[in-house]
């Protein structure tokens, strides 16, 4: 069932594609609302596995919580490496303001607060809307 998927595909892709094809044979959730209590679910175990500060255990975690997050994106029709680029690209252009806005007072983000950041990091999402 898996094996039209190519090894090659960068990960979120090749994620959502292996979801679809075990869609196709039945495999899938009764209605997609369940889907975010495995979301939940691989949430607490990140957690736990953070907490002990077990690299290994982490990281496979953190891949089963990307890898229930993308099922969501897939049975809500959501392209999840259209919806990442689409949040690279705005964290991009507010921290691009940020950096300028920073620029023009004269100042330097690495003498800056988190907050004196958020502060216009704020300004950058109003500009936004």
């Amino acid at each position: 069932v898996l094996s039209g998927v190519p090894d090659a595909l960068p990960s979120v892709i090749k994620a959502y594609r292996i979801q679809d094809k075990a869609r196709n044979v039945g495999f899938d959730w009764e209605e997609r609302e369940q889907v975010w209590d495995k979301v939940h679910e691989e949430l607490s175990e990140l957690q736990v596995e953070i907490k002990n500060m077990d690299k290994d255990k982490m990281e496979q975690e953190f891949g089963d919580l990307f890898f229930s997050i993308i099922n969501a994106a897939r049975l809500y029709h959501i392209n999840p490496d259209n919806a990442l680029e689409r949040t690279t690209s705005k964290f991009i252009h507010r921290f691009n303001y940020l950096e300028e806005r920073t620029i023009k007072q004269g100042r330097n983000l690495k003498d800056m607060t988190l907050a004196e950041m958020d502060e216009i990091w704020d300004e950058a999402k109003k500009e936004e809307k």
